[in-house]
């Protein structure tokens, strides 16, 4: 049995109920809902690469979660851009059957957006903020979902091999924090 064999079943219809989520007969996650799930949050990811989000990575939550299968992270350059890129995402979700379920787009100059899809979480930053909360190191030992197209590449050129369990390049660690000087 596979990771997304046990999503589809008792978990996946536990977090629903938790969460106060009612799906149509028939609409139950299954191992096809999983697989949707993960296409998604590929789909959003290169959404807001093209909305000119920065650091765009996904973490696949599933068997360390009981809330989410799969968190979408990207930090945003200004607050008028996430918003920009949150109702993109939305729009994009709907069209691919998946209903918000919460967000805080309408908060003024928040800077942090979540946008609560239930299987999917899409988490837009202000890179201070991002660098704050840091969840990318919460969730450090969770693999990473390949999602760039291909023949796309790094913007800065800078190769992605030597990142640490976080995600973060050397470059990116505060001195003193981590072990890093």
């Amino acid at each position: 049995m596979t990771r997304d064999d046990t999503r589809g079943g008792k978990e996946s219809a536990g977090r629903d109920e938790l969460l106060g989520v009612v799906r149509e007969e028939g609409a139950r996650p299954s191992p096809s809902r999983g697989e949707a799930a993960r296409e998604l949050s590929v789909e959003i990811a290169r959404l807001l690469k093209d909305d000119k989000c920065e650091e765009v990575l996904i973490l696949d939550l599933r068997g360390h979660s009981s809330v989410t299968d799969f968190f979408v992270i990207a930090s945003g350059t200004s607050d008028r851009q996430m918003r920009s890129a949150g109702l993109h995402v939305e729009e994009l979700a709907r069209e691919r059957g998946f209903d918000l379920h919460r967000s805080n787009l309408k908060e003024r100059e928040a800077t942090w957006l979540v946008l609560d899809f239930i299987d999917v979480v899409v988490h837009l930053f202000e890179p201070e903020t991002r660098l704050f909360y840091d969840l990318e190191m919460l969730w450090g030992d969770v693999d990473r979902v390949e999602w760039r197209r291909p023949g796309d590449r790094e913007d800065d050129g800078r190769s992605d091999d030597r990142r640490n369990r976080a995600g973060l390049r050397d470059d990116e660690v505060l001195p003193g924090v981590g072990g890093s000087t």
